[in-house]
């Protein structure tokens, strides 16, 4: 019979849990220090879905963000009705007692397409004509005709579209992609952001914090890269400073960040040795990744690109790489689709920059044998209203359109269907919710499963919705 007087028991057992957690920190830490001593059975990529929940189609995700709103009545959704109404009222039946961003008050009237659409590939694919290099790999994607959001304006659209929720500070798509299935590279971070802005002059604001990794640790969130110049401030060494002296340093902050974590047990100081060494590491990883020596002209020729310019087509070849070296998540936002006005000429300008890329993105995928292992995701925030907002359109939540290729989505189809003038969502209708439950289920998640408890509540990136759309797996 244990005879230690109660408090002392207490006591020791509270010390031999804080030593415990200390040595699985340490092990940790000698990981990232030396991952040749990784114990074989835990393998440093994985997250806490080990195992998968369901076989995964996908290994990563490349999210191609049209940020500002994309109308689908000039990308993807034809509609003829909508044309021959042009100028005459917008029927009642539509609009009475729906959500409108800024047309509130206004006349409503029908403005038809802008541009004419053209069948693409052997499967037909109707696309707009300013669209012809996503028109070259029609036979590849899966066009979402009628995917719709729960918000109206551009701030709590974008962040219902990343994190599944209107409510600030959860945390992204990315960051719970990350916090379920670990990263596959230890020189990059698993999750990258890349921000490009276009010439049409329609942009508008998008906060970082839509890569936040909210409640979640903070090194599952999302490290945004600069595609022109130094892509991660600070992590070139000022002159007169060698790796070995920055690896005194590193090694010299570790020490004390252990002896911290000893007397406070927090877990964001194991989070913050991680990351000072995830950042000794990106000093000699991230010049490699710039470095486009090693791309032959062909490629940069099909991407309309010599790199490191800042454009788009620049961030699509940079992503590639950065699939190619193992990062989980990479999200590429092109800033540019806010088109209240001006939207025929300034789609002229948006399509010239993203399209090319686009295509050449898929094609270059393909190629190197890893389109069937990475899901890519084309889409804005919601879509643009089938009324007038003078020669523009205004923000549209109830039916839009996106496109999605590669690992487990089926090829070559148009999935969903707005009514007739394309206001409103009415066949194989795409809740953002099931987006991302279909986008978790293709990585190998069950999206019901994947959780995090906080304040009491198990929080998931469905919140308490979404279901996989099994009609667009392969």
């Amino acid at each position: 019979m244990n005879t230690q007087p109660i408090d002392e028991w207490r006591l020791a057992r509270r010390a031999f849990l804080s030593r415990a957690a200390g040595g699985l920190g340490y092990l940790a830490l000698a990981t990232l220090l030396n991952p040749a001593h990784s114990p074989a059975a835990i393998p440093a990529s994985r997250g806490v879905v080990n195992p998968y929940h369901v076989a995964p189609k996908a290994r990563r995700v490349i999210w191609l963000y049209m940020s500002g709103g994309p109308s689908h009545l000039e990308t993807f959704d034809e509609k003829p009705e909508l044309a021959k109404r042009h100028g005459q009222p917008m029927p009642e039946s539509f609009t009475k007692g729906q959500p409108i961003a800024q047309l509130q008050g206004a006349k409503l009237n029908c403005f038809a397409p802008q541009f004419k659409f053209r069948k693409f590939g052997q499967s037909g694919q109707n696309i707009c004509e300013l669209f012809p290099h996503i028109g070259s790999v029609a036979d590849e994607i899966c066009i979402l005709r009628a995917v719709k959001t729960e918000a109206i304006n551009h701030d709590p659209a974008h962040t219902f579209m990343n994190t599944g929720t209107l409510i600030s500070g959860r945390p992204s798509a990315g960051s719970w992609v990350l916090y379920g299935l670990g990263s596959e590279t230890e020189d990059l971070p698993g999750f990258v952001v890349l921000t490009s802005l276009g010439r049409a002059g329609q942009a508008q604001p998008i906060s970082s914090r839509q890569w936040h990794s909210g409640f979640l640790p903070s090194r599952f969130q999302g490290v945004e890269f600069r595609s022109r110049g130094d892509a991660v401030l600070y992590v070139s060494n000022p002159k007169g400073v060698t790796l070995g002296r920055q690896r005194d340093v590193v090694d010299a902050v570790a020490a004390l960040n252990r002896i911290h974590h000893e007397a406070v047990d927090d877990p964001e100081i194991a989070t913050r040795i991680a990351q000072y060494e995830m950042a000794f590491r990106m000093q000699t990883s991230v010049p490699r990744l710039l470095d486009l020596s090693d791309e032959p002209p062909q490629i940069f020729e099909l991407y309309g690109t010599k790199g490191g310019d800042g454009s788009f087509a620049a961030n699509c070849l940079l992503a590639r790489r950065l699939a190619e070296r193992g990062v989980r998540f990479i999200q590429l936002y092109h800033r540019d689709w806010d088109m209240h006005s001006a939207i025929k000429r300034d789609m002229q300008v948006v399509a010239k920059e993203v399209d090319q890329a686009c295509g050449a993105l898929i094609k270059d995928l393909k190629q190197r044998g890893m389109l069937d292992e990475t899901l890519v995701i084309w889409g804005g925030e919601f879509g643009r209203t089938p009324m007038a907002q003078g020669d523009g359109r205004d923000h549209h939540m109830q039916g839009f359109s996106m496109w999605l290729a590669g690992g487990g989505i089926k090829r070559g189809i148009s999935y969903g269907a707005t009514d007739e003038l394309g206001y409103r969502a009415v066949e194989g209708v795409v809740h953002v919710h099931d987006l991302h439950a279909t986008m978790l289920h293709l990585l190998g998640i069950d999206h019901q499963r994947l959780t995090y408890r906080y304040q009491g509540r198990d929080f998931r990136l469905t919140d308490v919705g979404g279901k996989v759309v099994s009609a667009i797996l392969a």
